[in-house]
């Protein structure tokens, strides 16, 4: 991703930017004025500038034209002011400004203009680019059906092409399972969200690896549309598609609108992923590799779970299936007190991610209404975050916050995203 440098004197408005920026996929640096600034660009060359006009030591236009006479402005720079007027715009463009961004920024118009200024296509899954727990990182299954799912798997990945297919309850976290297909090294794109849009402009982000769609029964019919479009053209860019459904194929077509000559083109190959309460015996194990995947990205502090708490997990139903796990372990990873989690810590939480939520009842209604609103919405936003591994863009589109709303809310609830910017010193 691209080296992002953000200089601003508002402490607020650079952290609000970092977070966002690194929610894209960015590596943001952070300045609080023209001298951190000059540092930073005497250090390396930054990929984009995002450099506030009024400032206390210098003002942006003259750091602007410091670059240029120095040979130093070779990157795109855009300028950001709440005062400036038209005629400050027009010159900062004359010295070598790319664009202009007036405050308060809104949101779509930051990403677009980022975009723009980078020259590339807008990342649409950051989470690709980060190492990605799957069923094949696991080191030992006990239960016959996934151990010869994987087996199935590596047998697909093997082939050089077709579409794949996988079936299974909602949940289920079909990526766990479908990034044992992808051949080490190849590109993987999420195409889902993009579809709407077309995603004709994936095909070359993708070429030799894969394409993936979260939940067919979940299409728009102008994603089906443009699903529909989309398939011929992935086999001829040496593309392969692969896609999940929670429902069945009578279903897809019935109430879902799917034509069969589409769910025949998507279903060359066809697997059924089992639910994990019919593999139970599996859980300890896929548990203590997503604790794992978490305290090696930094996400928690060292974390282990005791053989009492396997068996609490091992022993609750997991209507979720993955994805309730997986948030029910990354709640517990951050609120354990110790680094061996017990069986009273797993337990605490599990009664919280139930889906009948007793626990919840019992723990808000002995809290005033204020305290119990910000627990309930620590959970939920805990909870949401787990599902999506930290997308802060994911979790505003599944809770309706805008995006910016969102940070705010998570700050102040005291919820880290996990991003590590760091302001130059």
């Amino acid at each position: 991703m691209s080296q992002i440098l953000v200089v601003d004197d508002e402490i607020g408005i650079r952290e609000l930017l970092s977070e966002i920026l690194a929610d894209e996929g960015h590596t943001v640096q952070l300045a609080e004025n023209a001298t951190k600034a000059r540092e930073a660009r005497a250090r390396g060359r930054p990929d984009l500038v995002l450099l506030d006009i009024w400032m206390p030591d210098a003002d942006g236009l003259t750091l602007l034209k410091e670059w240029a006479s120095a040979g130093l402005l070779n990157m795109p720079v855009v300028m950001m002011s709440g005062h400036a007027t038209i005629d400050t715009a027009v010159e900062a463009t004359r010295i070598g400004a790319l664009d202009f961004l007036e405050k308060p920024i809104a949101l779509q118009k930051l990403l677009a203009t980022v975009k723009r200024a980078l020259g590339q296509v807008e990342p649409r899954e950051p989470r690709s680019a980060r190492s990605t727990l799957n069923i094949a990182s696991l080191t030992t299954i006990r239960s016959p059906s996934l151990t010869g799912l994987r087996k199935r798997l590596a047998q697909a990945a093997t082939a050089t092409a077709g579409t794949v297919l996988l079936r299974g309850e909602r949940g289920i976290n079909p990526e766990f399972y479908a990034r044992g297909i992808q051949q080490a090294g190849t590109p993987w794109v999420n195409v889902t969200h993009a579809l709407g849009d077309g995603a004709t402009d994936v095909l070359p982000q993708a070429a030799g690896g894969i394409l993936f769609i979260e939940d067919l029964a979940r299409l728009s019919p102008n994603q089906r549309k443009h699903l529909a479009f989309l398939v011929p053209r992935a086999a001829r860019a040496k593309v392969r598609l692969i896609c999940f459904s929670s429902e069945s194929s009578q279903v897809l077509s019935e109430s879902s609108g799917f034509e069969s000559s589409l769910l025949a083109a998507l279903s060359e190959l066809t697997l059924t992923i089992p639910p994990l309460r019919e593999h139970a015996e599996d859980i300890p194990e896929i548990a203590q590799a997503m604790l794992r995947h978490l305290v090696e990205g930094g996400i928690c502090p060292p974390r282990q779970f005791s053989l009492d708490a396997l068996s609490a997990l091992q022993s609750y139903p997991w209507p979720g299936n993955l994805d309730e796990l997986s948030a029910a372990v990354r709640t517990v990873a951050a609120m354990a007190l110790k680094e061996e989690i017990d069986a009273e810590e797993v337990s605490s939480v599990v009664r919280v991610e139930a889906r009948d939520q007793p626990g919840v009842s019992g723990l808000m209604f002995d809290l005033p209404l204020r305290e119990a609103r910000e627990a309930f919405e620590r959970i939920y936003f805990t909870h949401h975050l787990g599902l999506e591994e930290g997308s802060i863009s994911r979790v505003a589109e599944k809770s309706g916050l805008e995006r910016t709303h969102l940070y705010r809310k998570l700050k102040a609830l005291g919820i880290s995203t996990n991003r590590k910017d760091s302001e130059s010193s």
